[in-house]
């Protein structure tokens, strides 16, 4: 079972959520709502992404970023996922394409807001040209898909999860909690968590590093016992 913990701040945070169970560190270099300018960001994500070396899955977020932008961040952070999302940077099978010609081994994952169940169609689309998808929840004044720290219907990732022609990891408000319920309810590929396992219950914050060891090890436990 894949765990996915974002967004880290810190080298010290990362390196904390492998110790205790992450998979998967998530970054996000382009400042949206973060206060930082984008060179910043960067850094940041540089920073922690160099630490964590081949010890975890480096995820890149990139949020209607230009092409200059998309570009700056696959070449400074060389991501082993690139995380597409936003309202109007979907990815397309010509821009995968492109980026897996010019970048050899970095996977596209596209986000996508489940709204309700059109949300179906439109991800089983994106299944068939790009490497993973990632079904997050929406909250109106959060840019992108996700960081809205709140679940949405189960039912419409199970669809996905069935239908779906890649693998697919589950988000939107899930944590130590729900986990559990979250897997049994749709048995995906992964999990992801940002809200929940943050100090303050928010998309800003730093990590509870004991909340996401509850989160990776009972995520790890229902895998288990479900034999996924």
């Amino acid at each position: 079972m894949i765990t996915q913990i974002y967004s880290l701040k810190t080298v010290d945070e990362a390196l904390a959520c492998i110790e205790v169970g992450a998979t998967n560190i998530g970054v996000n270099p382009t400042a949206k709502n973060s206060g930082k300018t984008f060179d910043e960001a960067l850094a940041e994500s540089k920073a922690i992404f160099d630490a964590v070396g081949d010890k975890a899955t480096k995820v890149a977020l990139t949020i209607d970023d230009t092409e200059e932008e998309r570009t700056k961040i696959i070449e400074t952070l060389h991501p082993d996922i690139l995380h597409i999302s936003g309202a109007e940077d979907d990815a397309t099978p010509e821009l995968v394409a492109e980026l897996k010609a010019k970048y050899p081994g970095m996977k596209i994952m596209q986000a996508v807001p489940m709204t309700g169940p059109e949300a179906i169609d439109k991800a089983i689309a994106f299944s068939k040209f790009c490497d993973l998808l990632i079904l997050d929840s929406v909250l109106t004044g959060v840019i992108g898909t996700g960081a809205a720290g709140v679940t949405h219907d189960w039912a419409w990732d199970k669809a996905i999860v069935d239908g779906a022609s890649c693998p697919v990891i589950i988000a939107g408000g899930l944590g130590p909690d729900n986990v559990a319920d979250a897997i049994k309810a749709v048995r995906p590929y992964g999990v992801d968590s940002l809200t929940k396992t943050n100090k303050n219950g928010t998309n800003l914050g730093e990590k509870d590093i004991e909340k996401v060891r509850l989160f990776c090890e009972r995520a790890h436990a229902t895998a288990k016992e479900l034999g996924i």
